[in-house]
């Protein structure tokens, strides 16, 4: 049963330090009482099996505490998110267990370390990717701790909260063979440090840093629509008039770019026309009276073909021998009328892409997981879009889904963006947790990129980020609006943004050469 107890504890640990309601001190700690409770069981008869109860039900809780609101949008999806991902936590620690069984403490916790890091950065590659709980996005909402995340980006965040778990770890053990109460008084101290000290360079960092670049005028517009009740059901026409009211509400002749939320124009408009579309004819109007502003919206574009050679992995079946590729895009219109397109590329998994089509696919046929909204499989491109001004202002466009990835963010940057831009539907998940983390979220791509946000939300919630990951001004959940404010775009390159998740690359090298040592080597009674 003190197994039990202390397995839900991490994972209650691990909850009350999320965002946004959290606070991330209880991190450092969170892993503590299941490291010790896997040490207290290696050595006894199926250690295996009951550490991989334990920890799965550990992070269980930890997962559903966190992101139960997935229910809003599906009971079925919620169940797949919460199962699915505590059982992979859960396996990276039963290879955690087998390494410490056969290796020194001191390895095994570089393994752990390394590992977990591992794991964080497969959930941001594969098909099934869902790094939603990657453990440096915890201090989303303190981000005076982490302005050095433009040197490490989040990887940073999960080292640091694994060295001070392994470390007070290591203390426990100590302790409890020598009973001596300097060790805990060294240990407090050290372990102060390791946590202080990144902190302390943060807010130098955060205190020292200025904002140099141009100033600019952005309207970023929240038409609040229930996509539920009424997106799919409005028509674009109606929408146009929306967003028209809503910008002339706001506009000024300073105002550089309007910006509007994800697939506000819902009608699926051909790819070919979209020319003649009431979303692109939108931005027109709106520019022939503010020539000096561009206008960014997000669009739903569908592309018909009957050509077999043009099918692609994410291509859809009409029926025979007509297909269509569906795309959730962002578009953005010139005062000179000309326009550019972009393909959202990192996808909501079962709404948006069907992973593994060649496996699943004859097993389960179309079925995919229903998140809301529509379940017709997205088409994406290679590249991060960045659109221009005639000045050369550039600003890449993230599509929802998108923001959370945050070494995919540093491809707009190193394709010329000044400054970022997110549009996105959040109402999907109603007034939880969910839409609040996912703007948190934005905070550490402004950071690790040092390129000021402008968030654009359907029902909420629309923001303005600095490139310290500040929030300078918002609009609140559920209100109907035009928010207006200024950013300053950037175009100095951060070292994430050169190197990426070079401590991930690291930690997976790390993890399979320990694994390889211990599993290949003569076993020892490990004390």
């Amino acid at each position: 049963m003190k197994n039990v107890v202390f397995a839900i504890l991490t994972g209650l640990l691990l909850a009350i330090s999320w965002p946004t309601y959290g606070f991330p001190l209880f991190l450092f700690f969170g892993f503590v009482p299941l490291l010790v409770t896997e040490y207290q069981i290696r050595n006894s008869k199926r250690s295996a099996l009951k550490v991989l109860g334990l920890s799965y039900l550990a992070f269980f809780t930890w997962n559903m505490i966190t992101t139960w609101w997935i229910y809003n949008s599906s009971a079925f999806g919620m169940w797949v998110a919460e199962l699915v991902n505590s059982l992979l936590m859960s396996l990276v620690f039963l290879l955690y267990h087998i390494v410490a069984k056969r290796t020194k403490f001191s390895i095994s916790a570089v393994f752990l370390a390394s590992i977990w890091m591992g794991f964080e950065y497969f959930h941001l590659q594969w098909q099934v990717s869902w790094p939603w709980l990657n453990l440096g996005n915890g201090f989303a909402g303190f981000t005076s701790w982490i302005q050095w995340y433009e040197y490490t980006g989040t990887f940073g965040g999960t080292l640091w909260v694994w060295i001070v778990n392994l470390s007070v770890f290591k203390t426990i053990l100590l302790f409890q063979e020598h009973k001596d109460k300097q060790i805990l008084y060294r240990s407090a101290l050290k372990n102060g440090l390791i946590i202080l000290i990144p902190i302390i360079i943060s807010v130098v960092i955060l205190k020292t840093y200025e904002e140099k670049g141009k100033e600019i005028e952005v309207v970023l517009l929240q038409p609040n629509i229930n996509p539920y009740t009424e997106k799919y059901n409005t028509s674009d026409q109606r929408i146009s008039d929306l967003l028209t009211s809503l910008t002339t509400s706001e506009i000024t002749e300073n105002t550089r770019f309007i910006i509007a939320p994800e697939t506000v124009f819902a009608d699926s408009k051909r790819l070919t026309n979209f020319p003649s579309s009431i979303a692109k004819k939108t931005g027109v109007d709106i520019l022939k009276l503010y020539p000096n502003a561009h206008f960014l919206s997000g669009v739903s574009l569908v592309d018909v073909f009957n050509d077999p050679s043009r099918i692609r992995p994410q291509t859809n079946i009409y029926k025979e021998n007509i297909f269509y590729d569906d795309y959730n895009s962002a578009f953005f219109v010139r005062p000179d009328q000309s326009h550019e397109l972009y393909h959202k590329s990192k996808l909501v998994v079962g709404v948006e892409n069907f992973p593994y089509q060649s496996v699943l696919k004859p097993i389960l046929g179309d079925v995919m997981i229903d998140l809301g909204g529509t379940v017709a499989k997205k088409t994406t491109q290679d590249d991060r879009e960045v659109f221009y001004t005639k000045d050369s202002i550039g600003v890449g466009t993230m599509i929802c889904y998108e923001s959370i990835y945050g070494e995919f963010a540093t491809g707009y940057v190193r394709n010329g963006a000044d400054f970022l831009s997110i549009i996105t539907n959040d109402a999907w998940w109603g007034n939880t947790q969910g839409h609040r983390q996912h703007l948190s979220y934005a905070r550490l791509r402004a950071i690790e990129t040092r390129r000021s946000i402008a968030r654009s939300a359907n029902t909420g919630i629309s923001a303005i980020i600095d490139q310290t990951g500040n929030m300078i001004t918002s609009l609140g959940y559920e209100k109907q609006g035009a928010l207006r404010g200024t950013l300053k775009t950037n175009d100095k390159i951060t070292f994430y943004v050169r190197a990426g998740n070079y401590l991930a690359r690291t930690g997976i090298f790390l993890a399979v050469f320990i694994f390889l040592f211990s599993i290949t080597r003569r076993r020892k009674k490990i004390g």
